[in-house]
């Protein structure tokens, strides 16, 4: 099967690409003496899960229960959520995957552990369970540098159905690019050096409150813009342990301009087809069938539009003066300088924005090699938002 053979909207996956990505973040990993545990909330797929895990990935973070669901019973043993959960009816299907698989969670709020201490305890089991903590991105998580967040997590060490394993936080804070008089590379160092150093701080911090101790200590941390600069150190007898990015596998547009990569790095695009075309003043316009259900209007850093138009989808080089300008729900809306634009019927291809929220638009991924379609990617997780 060749493109020319594909259905338009899709997804495109690069294969030299995505080996590529998957083999240098593991590479990282490694050199740091980190466990690399992959979220997939960014690929959503068993293939892509077990390349990760052939390679040397050690566990698998979701985002939710449902995709939890869905990795264990493809045979996952070691699923983490990076979510602070919350309610019975969540708490009751993690049970049910306690006999298959390692499944642990994050807690943030005294409420929240309490409840989840109860639920387990009522049962005769023990949750593992992460503080979360936040570090500067302002979401959840408890602050790093407050006392009361020692106080909440000797309070969850001391509560009957939980075991604290650990602090874990996502440092999103990495997206807002470059401060003042910063370029891309120093602003994801100081992130990636920011958050290991606080939660090092923190969990030593524990170590003297009898919380915690080193070497049965879990500190997890990841964004994929701060992976790319990530090192690794020790404080008190700490050390960070693993980390969890997600969007590594694919990149995207927003990727490409917080300089966490290149624009040849980015393995997923869109292919979409020119179904209307209209010459005006100078300017093409041209009207795809991709729209926000395929691209998704998400924006980020200094992204200009609504992903990137392709001229060359080998060499990934942009096409010259286009840029994507709106999204409506089944149509891209793209403007080109001049008359030089491909006529209706003409197939492109788009690095979307944000990979993450396209994949989970679509039931199938499609791995590429060139012109040739090498193998058919499910999306297993698609929609499991709950």
């Amino acid at each position: 099967m060749t493109l020319s053979d594909l259905s338009t909207p899709c997804l495109l996956v690069e294969r030299s690409h995505l080996e590529r990505n998957l083999r240098r973040m593991q590479e990282r990993a490694d050199a740091q003496g980190v466990a690399l545990r992959p979220h997939t909330k960014t690929h959503k797929s068993i293939a892509l899960a077990r390349r990760q895990a052939a390679l040397g990935a050690r566990g698998l973070t979701v985002a939710k229960g449902g995709e939890a669901e869905v990795f264990v019973a493809a045979g996952f043993e070691d699923v983490r959520l990076a979510y602070a959960v919350v309610g019975h009816d969540k708490h009751a299907r993690l049970l049910q995957l306690m006999d298959r698989a390692r499944i642990s969670f994050c807690v943030d709020t005294a409420e929240g552990a309490r409840a989840a201490s109860n639920f387990y305890e009522s049962h005769g089991r023990r949750a593992e369970v992460l503080v979360e903590v936040d570090v500067g991105h302002g979401r959840c998580g408890v602050p790093a540098g407050d006392p009361a967040s020692v106080a909440f997590a000797a309070f969850v060490a001391g509560l009957p159905g939980l075991r604290l394993a650990g602090l874990l936080t996502h440092e999103g804070q990495a997206y807002h690019g470059p401060k003042d008089g910063e370029d891309a590379a120093q602003a994801l160092r100081r992130v990636a050096a920011e958050t290991r150093d606080a939660l090092l701080h923190l969990a030593a911090a524990l170590s003297e409150a009898g919380t915690a101790a080193p070497g049965d200590f879990e500190i997890s941390l990841g964004s994929t813009p701060s992976m790319t600069h990530f090192e690794n150190g020790t404080h008190a007898g700490f050390t960070v342990t693993e980390i969890r990015p997600g969007n590594y596998v694919f990149y995207d547009a927003m990727q490409v301009n917080l300089g966490s990569c290149a624009l040849a790095d980015c393995a997923l695009t869109a292919l979409a087809t020119v179904i209307s075309r209209r010459p005006a003043d100078g300017i093409t316009r041209l009207y795809l069938d991709a729209g926000k259900k395929v691209l998704t209007s998400d924006t980020g850093y200094r992204t200009d539009g609504y992903g990137i138009l392709l001229a060359d989808a080998a060499t990934l080089r942009p096409f010259p003066g286009a840029r994507i300008t709106g999204l409506s729900e089944e149509h891209a809306w793209v403007e080109i300088a001049g008359d030089e634009a491909p006529e209706v019927g003409a197939r492109l291809r788009i690095v979307p924005n944000h990979a993450c929220t396209a994949v989970n638009t679509q039931e199938t991924l499609y791995l590429v090699d060139g012109n040739d379609v090498v193998e058919t990617l499910p999306v297993d997780a698609r929609g499991r938002v709950a």
